[in-house]
């Protein structure tokens, strides 16, 4: 990635498909995320790096990503550990011309590309924070699953306070390691929710399972086994994990809600379409099925 060290920031050189704007409203989807803030287009991400919490403040300044550090400057080690955060988050180094080729003849995805074109799939790098935060998501609707999350965040995380207001970090798997089920049902997880939080938080500290054991598997269907053969884990779980920490292109989460609804909206069906039917209408995303899930997604918040 190509970037540069300045005194007091530094600066990204990002893709040239790639829109400020339409990952800034990508981030602004919900007003109950409590891991990110964007306030006049400035969006501040609260990092750990090693065992130091660094606030960075991102802006675009000139067709760049402008990353500053308003309560501490990191050293030269850390800002790389920063940039390799923000390459891995906004996926800055898949080269998005052979999707918007394969998107410009597809009718479904044509118009998307028209409209959201710069969107990059917006990740979770952090394997743990993208394990807990599909579990989370299991069957229950997207405003109650930003509750559960702000709960857990804010009894179980760390956080910083800058001009009056806290930035919080996700929650290491070394602490929900070391608490107990009784602890996330009073946050009302519920009890299967907590064990394999727990469960798969223990399994990480303890070093049974790390983002790079995954990565030595084979492929994406040997990745996405291991993960299923995890207490917790199906299908729809796997695929959103693999898609949102690992920028697995081929990852396809088709049993999402929310993919269903967008895709019965773009095609003005009467209800939404069947598994063999999304089958059919994604024959032609072989390789891009996640960007093609991302941006049916992003068509969902038409209203942000």
């Amino acid at each position: 990635m190509n970037w540069m060290n300045h005194a007091d920031y530094l600066e990204i050189n990002p893709p040239t498909e790639f829109s400020f704007s339409e990952c800034w409203m990508f981030l602004k989807r919900s007003n109950q995320e409590i891991l990110h803030q964007i306030k006049e287009d400035v969006l501040f991400k609260l990092l750990k790096i090693k065992d130091q919490l660094i606030l960075c403040r991102i802006s675009e300044q000139a067709n760049k990503m402008k990353v500053e550090f308003p309560i501490n400057q990191p050293s030269v080690n850390e800002r790389e550990r920063i940039v390799h955060y923000l390459t891995e988050w906004f996926d800055l180094e898949t080269d998005l011309a052979c999707f918007y080729q394969m998107a410009n003849e597809d009718n479904i995805l044509q118009p998307l590309i028209e409209k959201y074109k710069g969107l990059r799939l917006l990740g979770i790098p952090a394997l743990f924070e993208a394990l807990v935060w599909a579990i989370i998501g299991q069957q229950i609707n997207l405003t109650f699953a930003y509750t559960l999350k702000k709960r857990l965040v804010e009894h179980f995380g760390d956080s910083v306070t800058f001009e009056g207001e806290n930035h919080w970090l996700f929650p290491t798997a070394e602490k929900i390691a070391s608490i107990q089920v009784e602890d996330l049902r009073n946050l009302q997880f519920t009890q299967r929710k907590a064990e394999y939080i727990i469960d798969i938080a223990k399994r990480i500290a303890n070093g049974q399972l790390t983002k790079d054991m995954l990565r030595q598997k084979r492929d994406y269907e040997d990745m996405k086994k291991s993960l299923m053969a995890i207490r917790g884990i199906g299908a729809w779980t796997a695929d959103y994990v693999l898609m949102k920490s690992y920028q697995e292109l081929s990852a396809f989460p088709i049993a999402d809600v929310g993919l269903h609804n967008a895709l019965k909206v773009q095609l003005g069906l009467e209800r939404k379409p069947t598994i063999e039917e999304i089958n059919h209408y994604s024959q032609h995303w072989q390789g891009w099925q996640a960007y093609a899930t991302f941006y049916l997604w992003r068509s969902l918040y038409e209203t942000v």
